[in-house]
């Protein structure tokens, strides 16, 4: 597994932007000093399955998706994180790599289908965002964590309404990871992002995938 610790920079309006930037910077502080990240499930172990809805509402499964080919699975905070869009977006510029490799690419976020929606078409994204209310999948990938009663009254403060945007009262979110997982369904590559963007760009990922086909090929 690789984590990375780079600090975020928020996005907002100008007359909140600093209370964005507070409520991000002190999240991954607390990140990184509880150690969340390492309960994170590492390469080698057994992905869970997966049936959610994308941005459009429409169901997709893993095991369907597994058929075809590996499967990169990235985390995503929301539209209110902007290293977190740049992300998405920085994967939709390799997205035919991926392709051409034989895998699937697909982003998970708590936020709702409607936000989802949003973010996909703000981004103008080729590959699907699923919506994972109240974080289920996120907790079998041990990336799930609890925002403390601190940072929810900077992120209110800051115009970051995550009970609306996310469509529950949970105040969870899913700590930025990517993974990829292999045909038999275990894990093969997990990079783990308490500082809410990659520090490894997306193209780092393209040796495993190129390495997964090999393997297939033999």
């Amino acid at each position: 597994m690789t984590t990375s610790e780079n600090t975020p920079v928020a996005v907002s309006t100008k007359t909140d932007k600093r209370d964005t930037e507070d409520a991000i910077r002190g999240a991954t502080e607390y990140l990184i000093a509880t150690r969340q990240a390492e309960r994170a499930l590492k390469a080698g172990d057994h992905a869970p399955s997966f049936r959610l809805p994308d941005h459009c509402g429409v169901e997709v499964a893993s095991d369907i998706l597994l058929r075809r080919g590996p499967l990169l699975l990235t985390f995503y905070t929301g539209m209110w994180c902007q290293a977190c869009s740049r992300d998405l977006q920085a994967f939709e510029s390799h997205r035919q790599e991926v392709e051409a490799r034989g895998a699937s690419l697909v982003s998970i976020s708590q936020q709702t289908v409607a936000e989802n929606a949003k973010a996909h078409a703000k981004l103008k994204l080729g590959f699907p965002i699923l919506c994972d209310r109240g974080g289920r999948i996120a907790e079998q990938f041990g990336v799930r964590w609890s925002i403390p009663e601190l940072f929810r009254d900077i992120h209110s403060k800051s115009g970051i309404d995550l009970p609306r945007l996310n469509g529950d009262e949970s105040w969870t979110l899913p700590i930025p990871a990517r993974f990829i997982i292999d045909q038999a369904g275990l894990i093969a590559y997990s990079e783990i992002n308490p500082g809410q963007s990659g520090s490894f760009p997306p193209r780092d990922v393209l040796p495993v995938l190129d390495h997964l086909r090999k393997l297939r090929a033999a």
